[in-house]
């Protein structure tokens, strides 16, 4: 079967062509493959969709069959976690309307330079900074001698503030180097007074949380719901000095 395609352009009055923006607004739907090149996860996501919903995204693995879809993705991302070890935290994010699971870890160390290094992967750097500064400020940890490298596992990107608590209490563990209780997930925005801010979609993150066996799931205190648990304990918390007293023993 041959088929043959067109692609038109745009050319301005200068006679020069217009960006590549003009073919996205002759089609009906616009799907990007996003991920790192040396991973071999990849995420669909529809940016644009003329009879749809841009809410909804795919992940693939390239196999040797080729691209193959991984049916329950949170289950993916925390594979491997480890146990008993500082530095990593459970974090729950929401692409579209599909509550994802993830762990994000933290590694503080001491320093041989003399200005401290910050490396991060998977979230804003800036919004990692942030973390770091109310963490020194609202709870006193000094992080000017130590280098401070946070990661989201997989190649995963996270673009909204809601992993901030999980971040903070990764970073915290590695600092004090005490471990995060395994069957723990933290969920919040923090703000620079070291509160934590209510959350979208947090219905759909319990749930998600709890079907993964997490027993205990920390949200904000104003994302007060009415949601009985069997197997899994939901800790209302005010700040991210109280998430990490209930977080790290």
């Amino acid at each position: 079967l041959c088929i043959t395609a067109f692609l038109v352009g745009h050319v301005n009055k200068e006679g020069a062509i217009a960006g590549p923006k003009v073919l996205e607004h002759m089609v009906d739907t616009v799907l990007y493959f996003e991920g790192e090149k040396n991973l071999n996860y990849r995420l669909l996501r529809a940016v644009k969709n003329r009879y749809g919903s841009t809410n909804e995204i795919g992940l693939f693995e390239m196999c040797e069959k080729g691209l193959l879809e991984v049916g329950n993705p949170s289950e993916m991302l925390l594979s491997g976690k480890p146990h008993g070890v500082s530095g990593s935290c459970a974090i729950c994010v929401m692409e579209g309307s599909r509550p994802i699971l993830a762990e994000i870890q933290a590694l503080v160390s001491k320093t041989l330079y003399p200005v401290a290094k910050r490396t991060v992967t998977g979230i804003d750097y800036n919004r990692a900074a942030m973390l770091l500064a109310v963490l020194e400020k609202r709870l006193m940890m000094n992080f000017c001698a130590y280098d401070a490298f946070i990661n989201v596992i997989g190649g995963f990107r996270i673009t909204e503030p809601s992993c901030d608590a999980a971040a903070a209490i990764a970073i915290a563990s590695s600092y004090m180097d005490k471990p995060v209780a395994d069957d723990l997930i933290a969920i919040g925005e923090v703000g620079l007074a070291g509160e934590l801010r209510s959350v979208r979609g947090i219905e759909l993150r319990i749930a998600e949380a709890a079907r993964l066996g997490f027993k205990k799931i920390l949200i904000p205190y104003h994302n007060k719901i009415n949601i009985n648990l069997k197997d899994a304990e939901i800790v209302l918390v005010k700040n991210i000095g109280e998430a990490i007293a209930i977080a790290i023993k």
